[in-house]
């Protein structure tokens, strides 16, 4: 009995003598690209907890919870979605199936329409408004959705702008008029507030009701709040098309007078009249960044922007939100004005589905189940079934839909995109929602983006065409959109940074999504972790939900 005891006390002691692993995770072998855009480097990376412990020679070493060869594979930051729509699908599928498999760690949302503020109105109509994913508003604040998000459990991090026409919205509700100087003074205060509880800045998006009521003095007003704060100020054009020049004027202008970062979201040259406008712009951007401006852009890489049939008729018909515009388009009179217009090029808004043309404005999404039968058809084939104008079915469609019928638009050209990937301040977006080829998100067809972009940049334009270098794509998707929205200890792999950890295999990477077969999720991706947690392993999500809020510069921690 006496040599049991011994004996068991030598094992208990030789047991406490090893040593301990020092990392939960640990990845060998990979080459890593830090983020920063020099030549990719062999290391070995330990993860603690949340964070990147050690990156070096861990030759002998194990982690305690896997140690992962990455023999082959790059190794990079977690990327970042400048511009996701994923404010409604992460709340129905917090996995953020379509993102993930293509290695993004941070969803950045709020394009002109934020998840907050809200009044109490704007709360019912917004709910009123829900398609086929119905969920339940709790929040009233900005920051109070994210804060919604991160407890109710996504895998990615989440952070968001917060919208122009929103904080609009709060004040003169979809009037087409000035704000008195009393609803400005509010209207800043909700921009103050929104800074303080975490937002990267304020977005606009000038296409679109009510946030093309808004003049340019207005949004330099707004924007002289976020600069207060180190915000940003980001931007859908108030053209992309025929008025492109004088909408990055209008951009710059607003830079300068407020003094603020600026960035174009998702830069294009919309109809093929357009393409030869992209060099101006390009050197429009270039000479006011030489003058001292801090002026971004970033970009989808598709010849084909996702919207609505709103994007295709004049605001005054859409003024005071959905329900006034649905019941205009029930007026004879008002029909056949709105076609007219909708049939002649306009100087003071855009119409996107005259510089596709209708036989290129492809229809993806109805709220009604008998209208889904025109999925998949282009709005000239289902006006030639229905024996009428494209004007008249966009209009007929929209009022049957109760909503602004999703739909994609042909407008750009492959030769522009490439030229623009190889900005050197160009970062890239998916302009779409998160989700996955199954379930509710199989009711509507989808743009491709949704599921391919950031792949289809690492498969398509980098590997085979040769674009641009694979460690300049991955400082353009990591160190530069976070750098630009001043996030700090993230996207560069450095010891002390979180872990947002990227592995995936240079050869595979590729988007499988099509405009004919959008629900397929990218390829190539092997491995995920967000903040030191794995997503993705060999592959395949593992249900982790570890995404945060992750706030801007000008928080507070109580607002």
């Amino acid at each position: 009995m006496r040599l049991t005891i011994l004996a068991l006390f030598s094992l208990l002691t030789t047991i406490s003598c090893q040593k301990s692993p020092k990392y939960d995770t640990i990845i060998k072998n990979g080459m890593v690209y830090d983020g920063n855009g020099i030549a990719p480097f062999k290391a070995d990376i330990g993860i603690k907890n949340d964070t990147i412990a050690f990156i070096g020679d861990l030759s002998g070493e194990t982690g305690s919870l896997e140690t992962i060869d990455a023999k082959g594979m790059a190794v990079a930051p977690g990327f970042v979605n400048m511009l996701s729509w994923a404010t409604e699908s992460l709340i129905h599928d917090g996995r953020s199936m379509s993102d993930i498999m293509q290695g993004i760690t941070l969803e950045v949302m709020g394009e002109g329409d934020s998840m907050g503020p809200l009044t109490d109105s704007m709360k019912l109509y917004a709910e009123k408004s829900q398609g086929d994913i119905k969920y339940d508003i709790t929040w009233k604040t900005l920051g109070g959705y994210l804060d919604f998000l991160e407890k109710r459990g996504v895998s990615t991090n989440v952070a968001s702008f917060v919208g122009a026409s929103t904080v609009r919205a709060m004040e003169l509700g979809y009037a087409n008029r000035k704000p008195t100087f009393e609803e400005m003074e509010r209207m800043k205060k909700h921009v103050e507030t929104a800074m303080k509880e975490g937002a990267m800045g304020l977005a606009s998006a000038l296409i679109y009701t009510p946030g093309t009521f808004a003049d340019t003095p207005e949004l330099i007003e707004l924007s002289k709040v976020v600069a207060q704060y180190d915000g940003m100020y980001i931007s859908h054009l108030r053209s992309e098309g025929n008025q492109l020049e004088k909408a990055v004027d209008e951009l710059i202008r607003i830079a300068k007078e407020a003094n603020i970062h600026a960035e174009i979201y998702h830069l294009k040259a919309g109809g093929k009249t357009n393409w030869h406008k992209i060099d101006k712009v390009i050197a429009k951007i270039d000479s006011a960044r030489k003058a001292g401006l801090n002026i971004t852009t970033d970009m989808y890489n598709y010849i084909a922007g996702a919207t609505g049939l709103d994007a295709a008729m004049p605001p005054w018909v859409q003024e005071g939100g959905f329900e006034q515009w649905s019941k205009r388009l029930k007026s004879t009179a008002t029909i056949q004005k709105v076609a007219k217009e909708m049939s002649t090029p306009q100087g003071n808004w855009e119409n996107l589905c005259l510089a596709a043309g209708p036989e290129k404005t492809l229809l993806i999404g109805f709220k009604t189940d008998s209208l889904r039968k025109y999925i998949g058809k282009t709005l000239s084939e289902v006006a030639a079934m229905k024996k009428k104008t494209w004007q008249e079915t966009a209009m007929e469609l929209v009022v049957s839909d109760g909503s602004r019928v999703d739909v994609v638009y042909f407008l750009m050209s492959e030769e522009n995109v490439k030229k623009q990937i190889k900005l050197p301040y160009m970062s890239f977006c998916s302009d779409a929602g998160s989700m996955a080829p199954e379930g509710v998100f199989l009711k509507a067809s989808q743009h491709p983006r949704a599921y391919g972009n950031f792949a289809r940049l690492l498969g398509k334009y980098v590997r085979d065409e040769k674009v641009i270098s694979l460690e300049e794509a991955i400082r353009k998707l990591t160190s530069l959109p976070c750098d630009n929205l001043k996030i700090k200890k993230r996207c560069r792999l450095a010891v002390g940074n979180y872990a947002d950890i990227v592995i995936f295999d240079q050869m595979k990477i590729q988007d499988k999504a099509t405009f004919e077969k959008p629900h397929q999720l990218s390829e190539g991706m092997i491995h995920v972790f967000v903040n030191g947690a794995q997503v993705v392993k060999n592959g395949q999500h593992t249900n982790k939900k570890p995404g945060r809020f992750v706030k801007g510069p000008g928080w507070k921690e109580k607002v």
